[in-house]
């Protein structure tokens, strides 16, 4: 790997690397929303994206050891 490759991937390894990209995706899908809607099209159904579980304790320490 040379030093270009080297120092590109230590940048987008980091975390504000994650921030600009997540906000940039933001920014994409407003502006082809607007252009969907612009043009006549229905809106998006809001839906969920993600959706987070926490594990009980003791389920923790079963997975844990495998």
């Amino acid at each position: 790997m040379n030093d270009f490759e080297k120092a590109f991937s230590d940048f987008i390894d980091r975390r504000e690397y994650d921030g600009a990209q997540s906000a940039l995706f933001s920014m994409v899908r407003i502006a082809f929303t607007a252009g969907w809607l612009a043009a006549g099209g229905n809106p998006p159904k809001p839906q969920k994206v993600v959706e987070l579980y926490e594990i009980p304790p003791k389920d923790k320490e079963n997975r844990l050891r495998g």
